[in-house]
């Protein structure tokens, strides 16, 4: 199923889209000081690898299966897809296009992963909720 922009939506058994988990790459990598800054795209590989198993299983407040995007801006774009993490890469501010993906969600239940309060008020303006990096970390 696609969006008014064109994006393909990962659908459950009935064809109704899956909720959507977005997950603010930046800042949950730069949440857990473990030498992240010498090797961004490498964080941001050790994370989507890190988040395979919520595609299925989901997270509190927002159960499985769900669509899972991480956002990856700058020094982290490059890292490939792999099944149950879709790649977006921000072309500028990945808090944008972070965005831009939960005004798109529309009607579905929408979970956007990051502390960053500005992008929370940003992202709740189109309805969807918010929890912090803890949430895929503990």
């Amino acid at each position: 199923m696609a969006d008014i922009s064109g994006t393909t939506h990962e659908t459950d058994e009935a064809g109704g889209p899956l909720p959507l988990l977005i997950v603010d790459g930046a800042n949950v990598v730069g949440s857990v000081p473990d030498g992240w800054w010498r090797d961004r795209r490498g964080a941001a590989e050790r994370l989507r690898d890190r988040l395979v198993p919520f595609a299925r299983s989901g997270v509190a407040g927002l159960p499985g299966p769900l669509e899972l995007v991480l956002v990856v801006e700058g020094a982290a774009r490059g890292a490939a897809p792999v099944p149950g993490v879709r790649i977006e890469e921000a072309s500028g501010s990945g808090d944008d296009r972070i965005v831009d993906l939960a005004a798109a969600a529309g009607d579905r239940p929408c979970l956007v992963v990051t502390a960053d309060r500005e992008l929370r008020r940003r992202v709740r303006e189109h309805g969807a909720e918010v929890t912090g990096p803890r949430t895929l970390l503990n």
